[in-house]
């Protein structure tokens, strides 16, 4: 190594010490996964631990915040106990909806994200068939699997919209492993799809803005039940990260309301 290449103390330090509190982490996570892998469980369905760190790798341990985990706590324990949000009270309701300072200076924190929307094939059709009381119960179903999975990932759940959602991923690995699973997941007799997309957002309290947005629905809705849909910039942020996943031919769409061209290419898990 040449003599320019080398650290700076202080760059060499802050290795070090990441270094450290890494196999700190790592000792721990083996002790759990030993004699509690209940509370492991727990710590990752709510994103004080990463899956893509726990399943080995090379991303942060987590990227939450105190704030993120409390409120990721209070949806997972929404999802079990509905009562609980009367329990709670407005004054805490408004607390954790509040906006940050970042967010009310500016009105929202631009951010580099993965967005991903998702909705559930036939779902229209299947309410007029079976009813609304068949349809929430499905509904509700969807919406109790779908938290963990994103969640455990360091996902949020930005917006329900009826049988679709909108989500957001730090990274597009983590997009694209929960979009999978969500397919896994998809509850029967419906099918669901997904479509994703990256780049800079305006992040605010309830809501994502932005062009990468709009992407992700238009490229969502291309796909069909059971798929998972991305961007080429999802391909080339992930293709050599994820070596279990496969990607399809990219085929370039006109989508309305977009005025260009989207590559876009099918998701699947490389055949064990």
């Amino acid at each position: 190594m040449a003599a320019g290449d080398l650290p700076s103390p202080k760059e060499a330090g802050q290795r070090a010490v990441e270094s450290f509190r890494r196999g700190i982490a790592s000792r721990v996570v083996d002790i759990l996964r030993k004699h509690d892998p209940e509370l492991l469980s727990n710590l990752t369905e709510v994103g004080v631990v990463n899956r893509g760190w726990l399943e080995g790798g090379e991303g942060p341990m987590s990227t939450a915040t105190p704030v993120d985990v409390v409120e990721r706590l209070l949806e997972r324990s929404v999802e079990r106990r509905p009562s609980l949000l009367a329990n709670l009270g407005l004054s805490a309701l408004q607390v954790l909806s509040a906006p940050r300072e970042s967010e009310e200076a500016e009105g929202g924190v631009l951010q580099h994200l993965a967005v991903a929307f998702t909705d559930l094939e036939g779902f229209t059709r299947f309410t007029a068939n079976s009813g609304d009381e068949a349809a929430s119960a499905v509904l509700t179903q969807h919406h109790r699997m779908v938290g963990p999975i994103v969640r455990s990932r360091g996902g949020r759940v930005v917006k329900r919209l009826g049988d679709g959602l909108l989500l957001t991923f730090p990274e597009p690995e983590a997009a694209v492993l929960s979009c999978l699973e969500l397919v896994d997941a998809q509850p029967a007799p419906l099918r669901l799809r997904a479509g994703i997309h990256t780049g800079e957002v305006i992040v605010t309290r309830d809501d994502v803005i932005g062009h990468v947005v709009n992407v992700a629905a238009r490229v969502t809705e291309a796909a069909k039940g059971g798929e998972v849909l991305a961007t080429v910039d999802v391909r080339k942020a992930v293709v050599d990260s994820l070596p279990g996943i496969r990607f399809g031919r990219a085929r370039p769409k006109a989508f309305k309301g977009l005025g260009i061209k989207v590559s876009v290419c099918r998701v699947v898990r490389a055949p064990s």
